[in-house]
């Protein structure tokens, strides 16, 4: 998982480089190098931005599911009850 990881970080620090390296072109200014842009605000703005929506998607997908069984769903066993009493 952590290669999986540094590979999609790195693939987005090099597709956000060109990118970034675009836009300088635009407005007329001198393209950085990819170490000078994973040191830039952008990288790092788009980077939070990234992980953000997915904190917030995984973090929904483990709390949500824990809140729904506790609240007595027909669907699931009450909460601290003994296996004796709900069986298998």
């Amino acid at each position: 998982m952590g290669a999986i990881f540094l590979t999609s970080w790195t693939a987005q620090a090099v597709a956000g480089h060109v990118s970034f390296d675009g836009q300088q072109l635009t407005d007329y200014e001198a393209p950085v190098t990819l170490v000078g842009y994973i040191f830039s605000s952008d990288f790092w703005d788009r980077t939070l931005q990234n992980w953000q929506s997915e904190f917030l998607a995984v973090g929904s997908m483990v709390v949500l599911p824990i809140y729904l069984r506790a609240r007595g769903s027909s669907q699931s066993k009450p909460v601290g009850a003994p296996h004796e009493q709900t069986g298998p």
